[in-house]
């Protein structure tokens, strides 16, 4: 049967719906994200602008909560005179190294414990304990056994980020579908071949979810070391600043923390969402 001229054409507008229904979807998408920014630039601003005028009016105390204007020009002076980029990249540095590592270490422990259920109940009692134990109240050992350095610094920071990371992976390692494996195994592939195979690929996305975690915890970690030990750092700043009560440099420091942070933090995430597109 032939089909009459309107048929074809119906045909014709129908097979442009797909397309045009996932441009739509994409414009939506954009304009909620340009709402999510602008909201959010919005309420730093108006933030910002609080605290000045607060400032400025002696709202508050200026001595201990100073103003983004003053706090800017003392950050401004330290980049000129070049003493400031020193103690960033000092923490930068730290923070990058037990991130990495941290990262590194947990993943591997959680391979390993996948690896041998045997091994797994053998450490999991202990896993618990490393898990409650308070990281922080390790730093005076760290800094006795490995002596007053980056090296101490970089072990609270791994103390803190390598538990919460064998957690995390081991537990996607364990919510992979068995299913998965058994067809790896049923076509001759070993254990190694299951891992590499399904496991990995699997819990990549965890992995990778891991990482944003990862960075806040590590900026915990360096911070509190530098606290305890460094002579130099943003912790360090911190730490002078209470001293002789500049609070000015306290709070600059916490700015240009949260700034870089959210730098890593904001890599990690679109790395995250590359993944997630392929």
């Amino acid at each position: 049967m032939t089909p009459r001229h309107g048929q074809t054409a119906d045909v014709g507008e129908t097979s442009g719906l797909p397309e045009l229904i996932y441009k739509q979807h994409r414009s939506r998408n954009r304009r909620r994200s340009v709402a999510v920014i602008t909201t959010q630039i919005a309420i730093l601003v108006l933030f910002i602008g609080l605290w000045e005028l607060a400032g400025r009016f002696k709202w508050i105390d200026v001595l201990l909560f100073s103003y983004p204007s003053k706090i800017a020009t003392l950050l401004a002076d330290k980049i000129a005179d070049g003493t400031l980029l020193p103690h960033v990249w000092t923490t930068v540095l730290e923070t990058g190294i037990g991130f990495v590592l941290g990262t590194l270490i947990g993943t591997g422990v959680a391979t390993l414990i996948w690896w041998s259920p045997f091994l797994a109940r053998v450490l999991d009692p202990y896993i618990v304990v490393a898990n409650s134990m308070p990281k922080v109240a390790l730093g005076p050992l760290f800094i006795v056994g490995l002596g007053p350095n980056m090296m101490s610094i970089i072990a609270i920071t791994l103390a803190v980020t390598v538990i919460i990371t064998t957690l995390v992976v081991y537990s996607s390692f364990k919510e992979v579908d068995a299913n998965y494996v058994k067809v790896v195994r049923m076509f001759g592939g070993s254990r190694a071949a299951s891992y590499r195979k399904v496991i990995l690929p699997a819990s990549f996305p965890t992995i990778v979810s891991t990482l944003k975690v990862n960075v806040g915890l590590a900026w915990i970690g360096v911070i509190v070391g530098e606290f305890l030990v460094s002579k130099e750092g943003l912790g360090y700043l911190i730490i002078y600043g209470f001293q002789v009560f500049n609070f000015t440099l306290v709070l600059g420091s916490l700015v240009i923390i949260a700034i870089v942070a959210t730098v890593m933090y904001q890599i990690v995430a679109y790395f995250e969402a590359r993944m997630n597109r392929k």
